[in-house]
């Protein structure tokens, strides 16, 4: 079964400079995103409970974008990425997660990705 892409979004209070670090190194990615986080080059080990998983950073723009591809999926189409999105007459700021599942498992990657984002969002105090 092919995994099918889905976005969401989260409102943030927080400069761009200041997300796009959380989202792109590994100091700013081991504050919220997995256990620790170890890079080299442009692969990305991150730890989970004691458990490794690698991506490789694929693409990247400065303060707008961050695209991962899990080096252990055979599908070279999946990825996931982290937009920011800053709304030119408010200044309001938002993440956009891309990111792809399995169709049943679609419902449970989006409660993972609420998790990540809430511990994201307190870090940034927003």
């Amino acid at each position: 079964m092919a995994k099918e892409k889905f976005q969401i979004e989260y409102p943030l209070k927080s400069s761009d400079r200041v997300l796009f670090n959380r989202l792109s190194t590994a100091g700013g990615l081991n504050e919220w995103f997995a256990d620790n986080v170890i890079v080299q080059g442009k692969v990305f080990t991150f730890e989970w409970d004691g458990i490794e998983q690698q991506a490789e950073m694929i693409n990247k723009k400065e303060f707008r974008s961050v695209r991962y591809h899990w080096i252990d999926d055979v599908d070279d189409k999946t990825f996931f990425e982290f937009r920011i999105n800053v709304d030119e007459l408010t200044g309001d700021l938002a993440l956009v997660v891309t990111d792809f599942a399995e169709p049943d498992e679609i419902d449970d990657a989006k409660e993972l990705w609420d998790t990540q984002v809430a511990a994201l969002k307190h870090i940034l105090g927003s």
